[in-house]
């Protein structure tokens, strides 16, 4: 069962100011930020500004212009994390590990290895600044 995009999603309320976020870029379309739970130091959130659950429910344009943003934080965090290379991946659905019911994009640095497990330990607020910072440097 997937979801159905719900207004109250944590991402949404993010967009509408409700919950604050470590903000890397934003643009008029799309959203970066740092994830308060990270796989590893540098792990970002691209996102939509448009309502969204999965890539299949995205407009063309809001898809184009998440990879714009993608393309721009990756290359920064790749800079910032001083990594030869990043992963970036996009889950679809509940079946394929899709948490939050609104479309987004993982970046972090290097490969993925040493991964912590997805959604399960908050990471300190001022190291996730401290990131964030070098990473906006980069951009």
């Amino acid at each position: 069962m997937n979801f159905e995009y719900d207004n109250d999603n944590i991402f949404a309320k993010i967009l509408r100011g409700e919950i604050p976020c470590i903000k890397v870029f934003e643009d008029e379309h799309t959203l970066a930020f740092m994830d308060i739970m990270p796989q590893k130091p540098g792990h970002t959130l691209v996102i939509p500004k448009e309502s969204a659950t999965t890539i299949y429910d995205l407009s063309d344009e809001a898809c184009l212009s998440c990879m714009k943003t993608v393309k721009i934080v990756g290359k920064a965090i790749e800079k910032a994390m001083q990594s030869e290379g990043s992963t970036i991946f996009q889950l679809n659905g509940v079946f394929a590990g899709q948490s939050v019911p609104h479309f987004h994009f993982h970046v972090f640095p290097g490969p993925p290895v040493d991964l912590k497990d997805h959604a399960v330990e908050l990471e300190d607020v001022e190291k996730l600044k401290l990131i964030a910072n070098k990473i906006v440097a980069c951009i």
